[in-house]
């Protein structure tokens, strides 16, 4: 009886284990075979995902496609509308022309009465251009005093002669008497004959004379001295504009400027102060001088006067210019003032005007 037992609990440990073989075989198999499924799974979904992403990317690509089909066709729309609105005009031109050449037709014009016309116009212009060149070649030099250099030299400069109202400043500083300090000071303590014939000085009254002798007949003019101080050289025409056709007048303000001794500062802004009390207001300014001004509206606290304190009197003096008119400048050689042939130079370039600074024996 307990050999049966024994054996029937061997018979059941076997199959429990049997049973457990096979429920494990069962898993594995399970596994595996879910593995796969998962590996697969993921291949498909990676691939799905890359034909996702492509076909994004090709959607993209339409949209911005299609945006530049849109863009392309507003702008042929907008190209139509406009050759349309061209057409358009063409047409009523061409259908303006057309009735007034039929209109000209009911009237009795011919082509050939137009032809006529014309070449009757085109003789009469001729024979006005003609007028005007004799004209011109008989008045030209006897609107200004006549002007002789020395020698038989050609006067070719840059200078903008032309304008209806013509401003001259003529520096009539201590400085104008000689391009060196030291003779400078010599020439103060000489006499008022001597001074008048410095050669500098004598330059700029020859300057004034050839500026004057080149002022188109037609316009205005005025002379202004300045040192310190500006006014004109006829007192009594303070304000006024003269006529260069007024060969005396001319004359007599060559005689007054002759009449002047050299003396003093120099103060830029009073001389294009001086310039707001004629009216209407000048179309070209020539202005004659030798350097940087010394002073402002006052005179200096001290004896002497630095450079870059010259340079900031300057930029003071041209801001009361007035606007849009050129300022043409003849600068005269002078020691000791190197920034004022550069601070000129611009000023010219600023205003379309001309920039000269002529040889010794000028003019």
């Amino acid at each position: 009886m307990a050999r049966r037992k024994r054996s029937f609990t061997a018979f059941n440990l076997s199959f429990l284990d049997i049973m457990s073989c096979g429920f494990g075989a069962v898993v594995l198999v399970f596994l595996i075979i879910d593995h796969a499924i998962e590996e697969e799974t993921r291949d498909l979904n990676r691939d799905l995902l890359s034909e996702v992403s492509l076909l994004e990317e090709d959607i993209r690509d339409g949209e911005a496609g299609l945006v530049r089909l849109r863009n392309d066709l507003g702008e042929t729309d907008a190209e139509i509308v406009e050759a349309q609105g061209r057409a358009t005009r063409v047409t009523e031109e061409l259908d303006r022309y057309e009735a007034l050449i039929a209109a000209a037709q009911d009237d009795g014009f011919t082509d050939t009465d137009a032809v006529e016309r014309l070449k009757a116009e085109v003789q009469s212009l001729e024979e006005e251009v003609k007028k005007l060149r004799e004209a011109s070649a008989s008045e030209s030099g006897k609107s200004a005093r006549d002007f002789t250099g020395d020698g038989q030299r050609q006067y070719l400069t840059g200078l903008n002669l032309g304008g209806q109202r013509i401003a001259i400043l003529v520096d009539t500083s201590a400085s104008m008497l000689d391009e060196r300090l030291v003779n400078i000071i010599r020439l103060r303590n000489m006499s008022e004959q001597v001074q008048r014939e410095a050669a500098k000085w004598v330059r700029t009254l020859k300057t004034v004379d050839w500026l004057t002798a080149q002022l188109p007949i037609g316009s205005d003019y005025q002379l202004i001295a300045f040192n310190t101080e500006a006014r004109p050289v006829l007192p009594e025409t303070e304000g006024q504009w003269l006529e260069v056709a007024n060969q005396e007048q001319i004359t007599a303000a060559s005689s007054a400027l002759r009449r002047i001794l050299p003396g003093g500062g120099t103060s830029l802004l009073n001389a294009f102060t001086a310039l707001q009390k004629l009216s209407p207001a000048p179309d070209n300014i020539f202005l004659i001088t030798d350097g940087l001004p010394t002073q402002g509206a006052n005179p200096p606290r001290g004896s002497t006067v630095s450079g870059p304190e010259r340079q900031r009197l300057y930029r003071e003096a041209i801001r009361s210019l007035p606007g849009n008119i050129p300022i043409n400048i003849i600068l005269f050689p002078m020691e000791g003032d190197p920034m004022a042939a550069s601070e000129f130079w611009q000023l010219a370039q600023a205003t379309r005007g001309s920039f000269m600074s002529p040889s010794r024996d000028w003019p």
